[in-house]
């Protein structure tokens, strides 16, 4: 992270228990939230600079920080591959849109993770999204 200047990296797939902070080597911050099967856990790492701002850490991983006069929200997502149960896929967008509706239109909101890919199907001629987002495509390329 020091090497590449990343001041924000979001982590997938941690094998950690519990919802925890620790600090890392060269002033960097990890916080994480894992379940206790020790599968599908995230977490945000963020650099000296950006850990003193810490407002709020939420789970789903999110995190609210001051960066100078800007309120930035972190999310840090990890959705259920396929072939986990529907009622997992529904209950974690359901936790996610509930993060994202509760967060003020005028503060930032960035979005790292894995979202799996879950596309919804629909219609090639159109903008219709599918229950998990735009409907099936990428058959030729648009010129």
């Amino acid at each position: 992270m020091e090497r590449k200047r990343i001041d924000v990296m979001c982590l997938q797939e941690t094998r950690w228990k519990g919802q925890k902070a620790k600090e890392l080597g060269e002033g960097y911050k990890l916080y994480y939230a894992g379940v206790d099967n020790r599968r599908n856990g995230v977490g945000i790492v963020l650099s000296p600079e950006l850990k003193e701002g810490i407002l709020q850490v939420n789970r789903v991983m999110w995190l609210k920080m001051a960066v100078e006069k800007v309120i930035v929200n972190v999310i840090c997502a990890y959705a259920p591959q396929v072939g986990c149960p529907e009622e997992e896929k529904d209950e974690f967008w359901e936790k996610l849109g509930s993060v994202m509706v509760g967060i003020p239109v005028a503060e930032e909101t960035w979005i790292g993770g894995d979202l799996n890919g879950h596309v919804g199907e629909g219609s090639r001629d159109t903008e219709i999204m599918g229950k998990y987002g735009v409907g099936t495509r990428n058959m030729k390329v648009r010129g």
